[in-house]
C-alpha cells in the first residue's frame, strides 16, 4: 500500500445516491497516511432533507475513518455548506476526529496551507441560498442521468468514463466564469491571510495550480470526478484521479484491506446512531 503523509478529501456527499463510496473505499484501500483532512460537504444534509440514501458502503467508509483514527491517524473535519449544521460544534472532538472551522496545515517542506471548504468565497451560496439549493438539485439530476448513461455505455462495451456534469461545467460559459471568479476570490483571501496556499473543495473542480503567487488546490469530489489530493513525504502535492488509477490497478493483484470490517460490525443505517458512534 503506498504510504503518503496526508490525504485531502472533500465533497463526498454521504447520504445521497450520487456518493461514490465504492470508489472512495478502493482509494483508501490503496493509500495509507499519517493525516486525513475532510474538507467539507462530507455529509449532505441539504439532500437528506429531500430523502436519505445511506448505504452499507457509506457506513463502511465511516467505520474505516474511525478505525484509522483509533490507530493514530490524525483526522480533521472542516465542515462545508452542505454539512454546515456541524459548524456549531467546531472546536470539539467527535471521538478521535477533530472538528474545525478551518485548519492551517504545514507540509513537510514548510509550506503553510489554509484548509477551508470554500463556500465562504461563493457569493451565490452566501447571499442567494435559494439559487444555490436550486443549482444543487440541478447538479444532482445531471449526476443521476450520468449514472444511467454510464450503465448504457457499459452494456455497449464503450470504454472509459464520460461525465455529463463535467461536460456541462466545461462548456457552459456561466459555469466556467463562476469557477474562475471563485478561484480568484479565494486567492485574494489567502493573500490577505499571508499563507502559501489553500486547499479547498466546494465547486467540484479538482486542480493544482499557482495563481498570482498563491498555490490553489481543489480536491474535487466523490460524486462525479472521484479525485483526491495527497501530500508526499517531501511535501509535494499530487492530484489523484482515481478513475484513471483504477483502470491501471484492475490489471494488478488485489491487495488485502487492513481496515476490513466484518458484516456484524457495520454501523446501523440510522443517522442518529451514526452521530452517537462518532461521539464515542
Amino acid at each position: 500500500m503506498p504510504q503518503v503523509r496526508s490525504i485531502f478529501l472533500s465533497d463526498i456527499h454521504l447520504g445521497t445516491r450520487g456518493c461514490q463510496a465504492d470508489a472512495l473505499l478502493a482509494f483508501l484501500r490503496h493509500h495509507d497516511s499519517e493525516n486525513i483532512f475532510l474538507i467539507g460537504d462530507i455529509i449532505d444534509f441539504w439532500a437528506m432533507r429531500r430523502g436519505v440514501h445511506w448505504s452499507n458502503l457509506q457506513n463502511t467508509f465511516v467505520q474505516k475513518l474511525l478505525r484509522r483514527a483509533r490507530k493514530g491517524v490524525k483526522i480533521v473535519f472542516v465542515p462545508g455548506n452542505h454539512d454546515e449544521a456541524l459548524r456549531e460544534h467546531c472546536g470539539i472532538n467527535f471521538g478521535d476526529i477533530e472538528l474545525r472551522h478551518e485548519y492551517l496545515h504545514t507540509t513537510a517542506n514548510g509550506k503553510r496551507y489554509l484548509l477551508i471548504h470554500g463556500d465562504e468565497y461563493d457569493q451565490v451560496t452566501r447571499h442567494h441560498r435559494w439559487v444555490a439549493v436550486l443549482g444543487d438539485v440541478a447538479y444532482n439530476t445531471l449526476v443521476r442521468i450520468n449514472g444511467w448513461l454510464s450503465m448504457i455505455r457499459r452494456r455497449l462495451n464503450i470504454p472509459g468514463y464520460w461525465s455529463l456534469a463535467g461536460y456541462a461545467k466545461r462548456k457552459v460559459k456561466t459555469a466556467v466564469s463562476f469557477i474562475f471568479d471563485f478561484e480568484d476570490s479565494v486567492v485574494r483571501g489567502m493573500r490577505e491571510r499571508g499563507v502559501d496556499g489553500v486547499i479547498c473543495g466546494h465547486i467540484h473542480a479538482a486542480t493544482i495550480k499557482t495563481i498570482q503567487g498563491i498555490e490553489y488546490i481543489n480536491c474535487g469530489d466523490w460524486v462525479d470526478s472521484c479525485t483526491a489530493i495527497v501530500e508526499h513525504f517531501d511535501g509535494s502535492m499530487e492530484l489523484i484521479d482515481w478513475r484513471e488509477h483504477a483502470v491501471v490497478l484492475a490489471t494488478e493483484p488485489a491487495i488485502p484491506d487492513p481496515d476490513a470490517i466484518l458484516p456484524e460490525q457495520a454501523l446501523p443505517l440510522s443517522l442518529p446512531a451514526l452521530i452517537r458512534t462518532i461521539q464515542g
